[in-house]
């Protein structure tokens, strides 16, 4: 079990995330106002509160949004729950399609650290059943 620790979005494509309060999830769509929603398999990214931690802890000076994540998370080893998997988060209930991603443009927080974590930390999910969504809120894996 773990728990949202924050849930960003964006407007545009190509700009960091900011920070909300609450956030309603779409069937087969994603996060409501984020740029990145729609019909395919990246509806909402989510990336662990502690792989930004230990980002920040090797220097890199950066906060909720900026790689780009939906959901940070807390208390889920994500790169190692299968592809597939669901779970709740509230009343929404998500399944897990991709892990990483190909960093193409590398970012600016590539150009200053010389890497980048989400394409080997984040992951990615498609929204089956929507809901509100809180941070505190907790996220249940479903048994495989």
């Amino acid at each position: 079990m773990g728990k949202i620790k924050a849930i960003c979005i964006s407007e545009k494509r190509g700009t960091r995330k900011k920070v909300v309060e609450k956030a309603k999830l779409v069937e087969n769509w994603g996060i409501e106002t984020d740029a990145h929603g729609g019909t395919w398999h990246r509806q909402v990214s989510l990336l662990g509160w502690e792989d930004i931690e230990a980002f920040k802890a090797r220097g890199a000076k950066v906060d909720f949004g900026d790689f780009g994540e939906n959901l940070v998370v807390e208390g889920l080893d994500l790169q190692n729950i299968l592809v597939g998997s669901r779970f709740h988060i509230g009343e929404a209930l998500l399944e897990l399609t991709q892990i990483g991603k190909a960093c193409h443009t590398h970012c600016e927080i590539y150009k200053s650290m010389g890497e980048c974590i989400m394409p080997k930390a984040g992951v990615f999910a498609r929204v089956l059943k929507g809901g509100w969504i809180h941070p505190g809120d907790e996220i249940i894996l479903e048994p495989l």
